[in-house]
């Protein structure tokens, strides 16, 4: 069987139907299993790239358990996967909630081998074209889509277009995800694609004002309506009038102006403090948390009608270790950003910073990143930021799918520590790993590796 043939696991436990799908799909090589356990060994030893999915799996064959576990993990694995569901009769629900899961698509039960065939097909094209995107976009360096934002991720360019879909759509917004993930920027980009592009983009951090103060700052007051009150004021919700107003932190919302912030999203019409008059105004909200809202919820610390008005639209936006190869791409746009500003002999990050950055997990995000980076800027002393101006030892702290990617991992590893050490000279590093030029030369371009 050719090397290059396109893999498809068929996790099925019916033996008929695994027979009956084996023999119709003589254009792949096709991988069987019969429960979750042996689905995820098979995933981490081939690495498919299309995978069908029966829901009904064993232990759970009647219900649906566990083969919304075996999706998770699957897709955890490797997010990559396109992953085809079977929904039998009267199991559509089951079958629409796998896709909003992560499946990329479903098929019904009894099968139709034809138009089963035709998804497959599909999805294994798809699954090339993304391949091909990425890796392009990788040699080009990446590139800014929405609001600004620099991504080469497909993780975060599924955001991106989910955002640039419901710009126009005049719905209010939620946006969950870490501190440090861009949410500011996403909400942004949301209002310059949106038809109120021409109106005033307003932001508030609702944790950084005092409970005392934050009423005044969203709904303004009249003059004299309190001490200190020495003229009328308008608040953000007015001044965000035909625009875009951006709540972060919705989490830190008190109840008491939870009330009033839903009346205004019920009625569209507001009432500054200290005054009596109601002002109807015509803003469109996004919000943004880090915060577990539906725990809040559950908790009775945030209003459920209020989170329905808000929530229209929830996107959650992924953590920056979830965004391959993104880490390297905004280290390069933040460094050419802060040393053009601070520190003009900085032309680059040394090979050892580009293997540290691409093995740390990043647990402060993209501000984390863009903080290191300018550290590193200022102190270097060099034309270029090494791992330890950065701060960073550089340990891999993510997982691998399997024994080949480990032994990737650390042959990268390997290279990129050996062309440090002979400061990119390639016969250097080939004496130092042990091998020939030529053999290195294969590496480097297996690997996408720059000498």
């Amino acid at each position: 069987m050719s090397e290059s043939m396109r893999k498809l696991l068929i996790v099925e436990d019916d033996l008929g139907l695994q027979r009956q799908l084996r023999w119709a799909y003589d254009g792949y090589e096709v991988l069987v299993a019969s429960d979750r356990a042996a689905a995820i060994d098979l995933l981490r030893a081939e690495e498919p790239d299309v995978v069908t999915l029966d829901l009904g799996l064993p232990p759970d064959p009647d219900g649906v358990s566990e083969g919304f576990a075996a999706l998770a993990e699957i897709l955890a694995l490797k997010p990559d996967t396109k992953v085809i569901v079977a929904s039998g009769h009267g199991a559509r629900e089951s079958a629409l909630k796998a896709i909003a899961d992560g499946a990329w698509d479903f098929y019904q039960k009894p099968i139709d081998i034809d138009a089963l065939g035709l998804i497959v097909e599909r999805a294994f094209h798809v699954h090339a074209l993304e391949a091909e995107n990425r890796r392009l976009a990788a040699q080009a360096g990446g590139g800014s889509v929405l609001g600004g934002m620099i991504t080469a991720a497909p993780e975060m360019l599924k955001v991106t277009r989910t955002i640039e879909r419901v710009a126009n759509a005049d719905v209010s917004v939620m946006l969950l995800g870490a501190s440090g993930t861009g949410k500011e920027l996403l909400a942004r980009g949301l209002h310059d694609a949106s038809a109120r592009r021409q109106g005033a983009f307003v932001a508030i951090n609702c944790a950084a004002i005092p409970e005392t103060l934050l009423e005044s700052e969203l709904f303004g007051h009249e003059k004299g309506a309190f001490t200190g009150a020495v003229k009328t004021t308008e608040g953000k919700i007015e001044q965000a009038h035909g625009g875009t107003l951006f709540l972060d932190e919705i989490g830190d919302v008190p109840l008491p102006l939870q009330v009033k912030l839903l009346r205004f999203l019920q009625e569209r019409v507001i009432e500054r403090i200290g005054g009596r008059k109601p002002i109807p105004v015509d803003t469109r909200i996004v919000c943004a948390t880090h915060q577990d809202v539906d725990a809040m919820v559950a908790a009775g610390s945030f209003r459920e009608d209020l989170y329905y008005r808000l929530a229209e639209i929830v996107v959650r936006i992924p953590a920056l270790a979830e965004r391959p190869g993104d880490a390297g791409l905004l280290a390069r746009h933040f460094l050419a950003k802060y040393a053009a500003a601070m520190n003009p002999q900085v032309t680059g990050l040394a090979p050892d910073a580009r293997a540290a950055i691409d093995a740390w997990g990043w647990p402060g995000n993209v501000r984390e990143l863009e903080n290191r980076i300018k550290r590193a800027v200022i102190m270097a002393e060099g034309k270029s930021v090494t791992a330890a101006d950065l701060d960073l030892e550089g340990e891999d702290d993510g997982t691998v799918i399997n024994l080949k990617a480990a032994r990737e991992a650390a042959d990268r590893k390997a290279i990129r520590h050996a062309l440090a050490r002979a400061d990119g000279n390639i016969s250097g590093t080939a004496r130092l790993l042990g091998i020939s030029r030529p053999t290195l030369y294969d590496l480097l371009k297996a690997y996408g590796l720059h000498g």
